[in-house]
């Protein structure tokens, strides 16, 4: 530690890093969101090395924000309870189902089983205190709330068909089913001028159909021979429901491009690892529905749009550096 470092810690201040990071808002689990559903789709796609990498980040980052989450529970509970309030405090719900989703792919049931878990007991507390105070004309952080839910119900899916166990394919559907409520109750409070106007986040509006498609696609793959779910009635509503959300997803995807290049907004923003989860949940979505419901020729167009999600990811990536070293650099003592 410098001379300088070891004057202003002893003067009682925070460490530059220390005051830069007490400042990360709940928000901020969007980027593990990001993070983690960019390495699903890599590894869908057969990339499992940069799947890999992604999935490393993925982890630090969630186990920063869950330190802090726990910090903050312990030793500051005034800020913790009105956080909790916010929309953005359901990314720690969301940031943990993705991970739990990625194990699974990677063989780790049992991790992925404590993650759903964790999920499962953090969500009726948060999915409460957020919805209470939903107010009119909110941002489209607003949709964390079909997120978060329809985050349980891909986890709970994907375990069900691993696990060969029923019981949770069920549960799995009771979430789907809900998720879609809440999309529909979020959607009345949703301030469309967001969408010119948003710094990120309005993009959840769009991200949340692709989560609820996902979350389609996973009841469907979840049945097998071994574990009997759904009879041919069963399957049909799930199957038009799940193409109908992809479709309704796409077609949030091109408004909200569109915006983008009517009202671009080129500034950072930590919510822009929110326009980041979408474009990765729809690629996710887009590849896992086409081997869901037998359309492989939806494969090229998720492989499409996942790659467009790692550019956007990068270029994420980078704003949040910058961001970060000027920030570090406002904050150092003189």
């Amino acid at each position: 530690m410098s001379v300088s470092s070891r004057r202003h810690a002893a003067s009682g201040f925070p460490s530059p890093p220390r005051a830069w990071w007490s400042q990360r808002t709940p928000a901020a689990g969007a980027a593990v969101m990001a993070t983690g559903i960019v390495s699903v789709g890599l590894r869908l796609t057969g990339y499992e090395l940069l799947s890999r990498i992604w999935l490393a980040a993925a982890c630090v980052f969630w186990l920063a924000l869950a330190a802090e989450f726990a910090v903050r529970l312990l030793t500051d509970r005034p800020r913790w309870a009105t956080e909790a309030q916010t929309p953005g405090a359901l990314t720690s719900v969301a940031a943990t189902t993705v991970l739990g989703e990625r194990f699974v792919l990677l063989g780790w049931t049992t991790l992925a089983e404590a993650l759903l878990a964790l999920a499962a007991v953090l969500w009726p507390v948060l999915i409460v205190t957020v919805v209470r105070n939903w107010q009119p004309r909110m941002p489209g952080a607003v949709f964390l709330a079909c997120v978060a839910t329809q985050g349980l119900a891909v986890l709970a899916a994907v375990l069900a068909g691993a696990l060969t166990t029923a019981w949770l394919a069920h549960a799995a559907l009771v979430l789907f089913g809900l998720g879609l409520v809440l999309y529909g109750i979020a959607l009345t409070r949703f301030d469309p001028r967001q969408v010119l106007e948003g710094p990120g986040d309005h993009w959840i509006a769009g991200g949340a159909l692709a989560i609820s498609a996902l979350a389609g696609a996973k009841l469907l793959a979840a049945d097998s021979a071994r574990l009997y779910l759904w009879n041919d009635d069963d399957r049909g509503v799930l199957r038009f429901a799940t193409v109908a959300l992809l479709v309704l997803d796409l077609a949030w995807y091109v408004v909200l491009v569109v915006a983008e290049v009517v009202r671009p907004r080129l500034t950072y923003d930590t919510r822009r690892w929110a326009t980041v989860f979408p474009l990765g949940m729809t690629a996710a979505a887009t590849l896992s529905v086409a081997a869901a419901v037998d359309v492989p020729w939806l494969t090229d167009p998720g492989q499409a749009l996942l790659w467009l999600a790692v550019g956007a990811w990068l270029a994420v990536a980078a704003g949040a550096v910058l961001s970060a070293r000027d920030a570090l650099r406002s904050t150092a003592p003189r």
